[in-house]
């Protein structure tokens, strides 16, 4: 007769270890045997099981990860991140035969959770007919010519804005949030109309902190009220879209252009379709943005002379339209060149948009190597734009290097191809016209001791948000 023992704690301790012993080992197996059925992937290594690089891309600066990498493995390397198999890739060839030459071969692709809190309808997440089709009709509503007659628009919102900052400590990405996001409804909504503009403001933010966070769907969590709050922007927006129907009036802004469209058997676009693609533009051109004018303050008070020159184009400007009586027009911002360069030279030192994902549709052979159907596609718009054979002393913030066009496809801070930026334009003007009463009418000083950091949330922005003290030009000492 055999007598059952009790384990003791020794013994479940040693039990344990040979579990996850056997599981890392199984995990191990599966990648290489996932591997070993594509011969000819690029070189790389794909991390831990599930997590793969994840922590050691977002626990660092993502210039020291790219880097890295690009100097063991070359310009085309694997990697294992968000859960997904990925193939990056840093050279201005491979990323142009991803995002325009063979785009056909490469789809746009978003993780589920980011599609449901903007919008299935939304044309970031399609590709073929519908998605030129939607394309062209945000194009239409940002081209040169549709947008000279926002910029009596935007100036009103700024000259309402800065007189906050006056005499004040201010957290300079909260405060361009708060502009990009005026002008964003502006642009989605057009002048005139009137627009529950702060419920819609508030129920964007309720989503905009779910579309950042962890999906989990339980109940208290971020991502679970930002549902129910997009949800609730659903609601709000199909009651604007039923009063503009009911007028007869399509009124201004991306919403006219959207409810005026029809296609070959005149049917409009559904309700659904218009909203997805409102939010889409709001979430576009929000974020993006006010990072980026974050960055051009930052650099602007590092660089003082650079200031000096941009206020004295500023001041020049200002004193024609004096001179003329007259409002900031659209040909004032054509002239504004230096202020356009410091704003390219931000673009691309700061990189908000570090890569973007694709998808392969099918197995693609992309130079000696394969890359498997389903694996993601990242072209490292970030690693070009610091790469010292297309712009020497890459870490130096000078907007001269832009007195001359960029190499092609070495300067992409849009994207590039049929899923570019259509609001490239809009963002340019908007900072223009902040720039421009900014420098002419004040000053500023980074508040407090360390203004070197840099934070990521999810965009990399100054630490802190950049808190900055805002005096008047005319004040005689800075606090």
């Amino acid at each position: 007769m055999q007598l059952s023992l009790p384990l003791t704690t020794k013994n479940t301790l040693s039990l344990v270890l040979l579990l996850v012993s056997l599981l890392w080992f199984f995990f191990l197996y599966l990648f290489q045997w996932r591997q070993s059925r594509y011969k000819h992937l690029p070189p790389g290594s794909m991390g831990w099981p599930y997590i793969g690089e994840t922590l050691m891309l977002y626990s660092q600066n993502p210039n020291t990860f790219f880097s890295k990498r690009q100097k063991w493995y070359g310009d085309i390397f694997k990697t294992h991140i968000l859960g997904c198999p990925c193939v990056m890739i840093s050279s201005p060839e491979a990323a142009k035969a991803v995002l325009v030459t063979r785009a056909h071969l490469f789809k746009p692709t978003y993780p589920p959770s980011k599609e449901k809190m903007i919008g299935p309808e939304a044309l970031f997440f399609h590709q073929g007919d519908y998605h030129s089709k939607i394309k062209k009709l945000v194009q239409s509503s940002f081209l040169p010519s549709a947008l000279r007659g926002s910029v009596s628009d935007v100036e009103r919102i700024v000259l309402k804005l800065l007189p906050s900052w006056e005499n004040k400590t201010v957290n300079t990405l909260q405060e361009m949030k708060k502009f990009a996001f005026d002008v964003a409804i502006l642009s989605a909504f057009g002048g005139g109309w009137e627009v529950e503009t702060e419920q819609i403001k508030n129920l964007y933010h309720c989503l905009e902190k779910g579309y950042n966070s962890m999906p989990f769907s339980l109940p208290g969590t971020p991502f679970s009220k930002a549902i129910k709050a997009r949800k609730l922007l659903n609601d709000t927006l199909k009651r604007v879209i039923e009063k503009r129907r009911e007028s007869n009036k399509q009124g201004g802004g991306l919403l006219g252009v959207l409810l005026g469209s029809k296609d070959d058997k005149l049917n409009h676009l559904s309700d659904s379709q218009v909203a997805d693609n409102i939010i889409g533009v709001i979430f576009a051109a929000h974020d993006t943005t006010a990072s980026v004018l974050t960055w051009v303050l930052k650099y602007l008070h590092d660089n003082e002379e650079l200031l000096e020159a941009v206020t004295k184009e500023q001041e020049g400007i200002r004193r024609r339209i004096i001179e003329g009586n007259r409002r900031l027009t659209w040909g004032d911002t054509r002239k504004m060149q230096l202020t356009s360069r410091v704003i390219q030279e931000t673009l691309r030192r700061a990189s908000i948009l570090s890569f973007t994902f694709r998808e392969a549709v099918e197995d693609v052979e992309f130079g000696e190597y394969l890359i498997p159907k389903g694996w993601k596609v990242l072209p490292l718009f970030r690693s070009i734009h610091h790469c010292a054979d297309f712009f020497p002393q890459p870490e130096k913030f000078d907007p001269s290097r832009f007195e001359v066009p960029p190499k092609p496809n070495t300067y992409m801070p849009f994207g590039n191809g049929i899923h570019s930026c259509p609001g490239s334009e809009l963002a340019k003007l908007e900072m223009l016209v902040l720039l421009h009463h900014l420098t002419t009418t004040y000053r500023w000083k980074v508040a407090g001791e360390d203004d070197e950091g840099i934070q990521y949330g999810p965009f990399p922005v100054p630490k802190g948000g950049l808190p900055i003290r805002v005096n008047s030009i005319n004040a005689n000492v800075m606090d």
